[in-house]
């Protein structure tokens, strides 16, 4: 397999596609959607975000240390493009796309985006210019949740709310599950429910197939021992015995014949 050796760049993808909504302390916000963000710590439970300097909100972050990371949805695909390719200086993006500001709960200055199912509220406790980005690493201080992704057992169903990804300039919804953390290593546990009750049908079926399978097979063999004595009996019986010969039904009339002409002659 043949490849490719290009100059340095960024191919690390998919990224999450989010939106993050910033405020600065005379009362404006704004909206930008990011790809360059992730999380880097679990406890505390810590995140980043990377903003160029020249970004309309980046200001904002600057001054409030406050920003808010919204999860982005197939039905905020829209939102989300529009917010990443228009300028806060030049358009209200709240109002373009229909999009709700609330205020969130541990933060003074930056809102959540009411729509997103996920709202991340973080403060900033570090900024790495690092280039053509600026890197604001901050504490996660609030989670906020959907309840109508929590399924009967309480527990928040993520990936039911349709998540999208960014990869190399297109969003991409999720495809199918391919398997739970640790599935790799984990004993298969006995089938349970409906699809266990099928499982245990299909089984006991293909089981009683072969069971029917080795009874035919063992009749068969018990009919092949007996055709094959018979057989050898009926080859035997035709053989010559003390020498003389033995001739078929067939062939004794023919046979008969000659014997009445060797009669007839001796008593000429």
């Amino acid at each position: 397999m043949a490849k490719q050796t290009w100059k340095p760049g960024n191919m690390l993808y998919p990224l999450p596609a989010v939106m993050v909504s910033v405020g600065d302390k005379e009362g404006n916000t704004n909206i930008l959607t990011i790809a360059w963000t992730g999380t880097v710590c679990t406890n505390p439970p810590m995140v980043y975000i990377s903003v160029r300097p020249e970004r309309y909100s980046y200001h904002m972050i600057e001054e409030s240390g406050e920003f808010v990371i919204n999860l982005t949805t197939e039905e905020l695909a829209h939102a989300a493009d529009y917010c990443g390719v228009r300028s806060g200086r030049d358009v209200d993006k709240w109002k373009e796309c229909a999009l709700t500001q609330r205020k969130a709960e541990t933060l003074k200055y930056a809102p959540v985006v009411a729509e997103s199912p996920v709202n991340i509220e973080c403060r900033v406790v570090r900024k790495e210019e690092l280039g053509s980005h600026h890197m604001f690493l901050a504490e996660v201080t609030a989670v906020q949740a959907d309840d109508a992704y929590l399924d009967e057992k309480g527990r928040f169903d993520l990936n039911r709310t349709g998540l999208i990804a960014y990869s190399h300039g297109e969003y991409l919804s999720l495809g199918e599950k391919l398997g739970t953390f640790g599935y790799s290593v984990r004993k298969k546990s006995a089938p349970s429910g409906k699809s266990g009750k099928k499982e245990k049908a299909v089984q006991a079926e293909k089981k009683g197939q072969d069971v029917q399978k080795r009874k035919n097979s063992r009749r068969q063999n018990a009919r092949e021992a007996v055709r094959q004595p018979a057989e050898q009996n009926e080859k035997s019986s035709r053989r010559p015995q003390n020498g003389k010969k033995k001739y078929s039904r067939q062939a004794a009339p023919a046979q008969r014949g000659k014997i009445e002409d060797r009669k007839i002659n001796k008593h000429k």
